[in-house]
């Protein structure tokens, strides 16, 4: 049975979200007035104002050291240290196994393939992972798709009309349809949508909203460039009366010409009546209360305080602490999110490799929380010890992974133990025995002592 059979299979005996059922008792529209004539509309080209909203923001974080730093703080401070699979149940050795395959043939344990997906998902609102599924039954890459060229394949009420097709991938320069994927092949999740229920509303850019601020802004400072360069320099108003124009015009240039090769000149002659007066440049340059109020707009709309992108100002330390946790639960909220996506894909593996995932509680996490800082989980994690919360669920609030750390202290107890680990002794043709102290005295009178072939495991 090829790997397209099996998922072909699983389509009508899985509930899709989004997907109309005959059995089911749903009535109605998922969708607001507006969203169902949108989707009669789009239905040969995908929607066009997201796209020009897309684009926009790309190039803001293009031209914009300050928007590409938004984007690059958030989607590095969400994914640093990595994934890791959480388990609410027992723990089991054949998921982690598999976790850990599907994450090392993915790229998931990369930094730069979370980070490329979570610039994606918050300059784009949407993170769509296509799954390449090998003939093998092997999910062997998840990739990021441009959401700018989809269109979730609903009808009026936003609904999927078909598992087997939910998306198409159109050709911008062309006009036409160059893919439709199943439901099971590309996950997409969203960021802020008008409905999470409506599945053809889209997510939106995380800094869409502050698009007209920033364009303000950019105005108003190069408007303050340019006025500092024409209004700033001292400058002379040459006077002579009586001059005719070819008189003046051959001052001018004479003027001009002994201006270009002393670069400034400094004394003037005549030998008519007239004058030389100085004119100060602007005294005004200083206020740019404009600029301020602008920027201080567009951050609104930033997850985190100016402060945290170079922009101090008279912000108290007391403020900018609360100012940070506000962010940090931005980050908290954009980690669930992205790691979503992420468990679907490991669901889909599990159930090509005929395992229910329903039956296992584990959940795809990242590893780190930016909700509190090391120390605060630190000191939450010695307060629940004293409560007598088990040792691998103290590890989990302090950030560690259960899984590794045991490993690790069963390695380090081993490692320091004088005495053969009666699992470990086995019988090996060649080896030269191993004498070792029995711990306490031996029963019965036998030696305190014993003699074995121990394994090198």
């Amino acid at each position: 049975m090829t790997i397209l059979t099996r998922l072909r299979e699983l389509l009508p005996t899985v509930s899709w979200p989004g997907v109309r059922r005959p059995d089911q008792t749903e009535i109605g529209r998922r969708t607001t007035e507006e969203n169902s004539v949108r989707y009669l509309y789009n239905q040969m080209l995908p929607d066009m104002a997201l796209r020009s909203t897309i684009l926009e923001i790309r190039r803001m974080d293009r031209l914009d050291p300050r928007v590409k730093k938004i984007h690059g703080r958030m989607t590095r401070t969400a994914t640093k240290g990595g994934l890791r699979l959480e388990w609410t149940g027992k723990e089991s050795a054949r998921i982690r196994r598999k976790w850990d395959d599907f994450a090392k043939r993915l790229g998931l344990d990369r930094p730069a393939k979370l980070v490329s997906d979570g610039r994606g998902l918050v300059m784009e609102g949407n993170l769509p992972l296509q799954w390449v599924a090998s003939e093998a039954g092997q999910i062997v890459a998840g990739l990021r798709m441009p959401t700018e060229t989809l269109l979730p394949l609903v009808d009026e009420t936003g609904r999927f009309q078909d598992p087997a097709a939910a998306y198409a991938q159109y050709d911008m320069n062309q006009g036409k349809k160059i893919a439709v994927f199943p439901l099971w092949q590309l996950t997409l999740e969203r960021l802020d949508p008008d409905s999470l229920d409506d599945q053809g509303a889209l997510g939106r850019p995380y800094l869409d909203a502050s698009r007209t601020a920033w364009r303000q802004l950019r105005m108003t400072e190069e408007d303050l460039v340019l006025r500092r360069r024409q209004r700033a320099p001292l400058r002379f108003s040459h006077i002579l009366e009586g001059a005719t124009a070819e008189q003046l015009a051959a001052y001018k240039a004479e003027t001009e010409h002994n201006q270009r090769v002393d670069s400034i000149c400094t004394d003037f002659f005549s030998n008519r009546k007239g004058g030389v007066t100085a004119l100060q440049g602007d005294a005004n340059l200083d206020q740019v209360a404009d600029v301020a109020h602008l920027l201080d707009t567009f951050f609104s709309g930033a997850p985190a305080p100016k402060g945290l992108f170079g922009y101090a100002g008279d912000l108290s330390r007391d403020i900018l602490e609360d100012l940070k946790r506000d962010y940090y639960e931005e980050i908290d909220a954009l980690q669930d999110t992205q790691s979503w996506v992420y468990e679907q894909g490991f669901r889909l593996q599990l159930l090509l490799d005929g395992i229910n995932p329903d039956q296992e509680r584990f959940a795809v996490v990242f590893a780190e929380r930016r909700t509190e800082t090391p120390n605060q989980a630190a000191d939450r994690a010695l307060k629940y010890q004293v409560l007598g919360v088990p040792a691998p669920l103290l590890w989990e609030v302090a950030g560690l992974d259960p899984t590794a750390v045991q490993a690790m202290v069963d390695e380090q107890r081993l490692a320091a133990d004088p005495y053969p680990n009666p699992t470990a002794i086995t019988p090996q043709a060649g080896s030269r025995p191993t004498v070792s102290v029995v711990q306490g005295n031996a029963p019965k009178g036998e030696s305190a002592t014993t003699i074995t072939n121990r394994s090198a495991a």
